[in-house]
């Protein structure tokens, strides 16, 4: 896979579509690659006539790994946030974004819209306040404003998110039931499906320390409610009903934040991406990007399903 050099580190990145299609730049979550994105939600937006660009953040997938720089406390971060004490973090959300203005460089991108999903929209969002003349919309997916008040994970999430079993069975087993406890309860992923897709995502780049500390730099980022009021871009915000990781609720306050921000909620959608909702995700990017009226997720299932009969 190709890669480049920029900030001190190496970022491995992939393209789909032709290059004089659309750019539209994806950024991952939390401890997640760019193999990640569904190939289905991929190769749709492909035939939608888009420049799909995608890449491992820095401690994920095939980039660099910073662990010259030590695998923090989450105990003692947890008690900080807590505290509202300043928490020191290796690297913060604004030099994942910079990483993201780098692959865009290499590619000779000048414009692109950007999706980003759970902390990937968090990086998005920084990088549309940052970089408001090379980004053409931001659509945030299941992610956060990060403001101080609304909820969080479910104590039982929270708790498997601290622990990190030994061994490869032992993670495939653990990440089964992460995803299983996170999935969207609607639209359940087949556990084979889910348990072949997990076994290559940690066979392709497991570490646990590269995960610490971006949740780290989540933390020491703080909130965005002044980032996310400047934003001057049109905004769309995804998000599920039964999301426990990150609730409902922190998708809205995003919505809210944003001026002219338009809100779509799905329906039984969890924090996940199930192979069944990519059309109606892939529908509301192209309609976002495209500058057209958004459809209702409503619309988009009984499209979905018209097409299955």
């Amino acid at each position: 896979m190709p890669t480049v050099s920029s900030n001190g580190i190496t970022l491995t990145y992939e393209t789909d579509g032709s290059p004089d299609g659309t750019p539209l730049l994806m950024i991952m979550g939390l401890g997640m690659q760019l193999t990640s994105w569904p190939q289905s939600l991929i190769d749709l937006l492909v035939r939608q006539g888009y420049y799909v660009i995608r890449f491992d953040n820095r401690d994920s997938g095939l980039s660099s790994k910073l662990d010259h720089l030590g695998k923090p406390s989450l105990f003692w971060a947890f008690i900080k946030n807590r505290l509202n004490i300043r928490i020191k973090a290796p690297y913060t959300l604004r030099d994942m974004a910079n990483d993201a203005v780098a692959v865009l460089d290499a590619l000779d991108v000048s414009e692109a819209h950007v999706v980003g999903i759970s902390m990937g929209g968090m990086i998005a969002q920084i990088l549309t306040d940052h970089e408001s003349l090379r980004i053409k919309s931001l659509t945030s997916i299941m992610s956060t404003s990060g403001r101080h008040g609304l909820p969080g994970p479910e104590p039982k999430i929270r708790k498997m998110f601290l622990t990190r079993p030994r061994g490869k069975e032992q993670l495939v087993e653990h990440f089964v039931r992460v995803f299983q406890l996170i999935g969207s309860k609607a639209y359940p992923t087949p556990e084979a499906q889910l348990r072949e897709h997990i076994s290559a995502s940690i066979a392709r780049c497991s570490t646990a320390a590269g995960t610490v500390r971006q949740m780290l730099a989540i933390a020491a980022s703080g909130e965005r409610v002044i980032q996310l009021a400047r934003i001057q871009r049109p905004t769309l915000v995804i998000h599920g009903t039964d999301d426990p990781l990150i609730p409902l609720a922190c998708g809205q306050d995003t919505a809210r934040l944003v001026p002219g921000a338009v809100l779509r909620v799905i329906d039984g959608m969890g924090h996940d991406l199930p192979d069944v909702l990519m059309p109606v995700i892939a529908g509301l990017i192209n309609a976002h990007c495209q500058g057209q009226k958004i459809p209702q997720v409503a619309s988009l299932l009984r499209a979905r399903q018209s097409t299955l009969l």
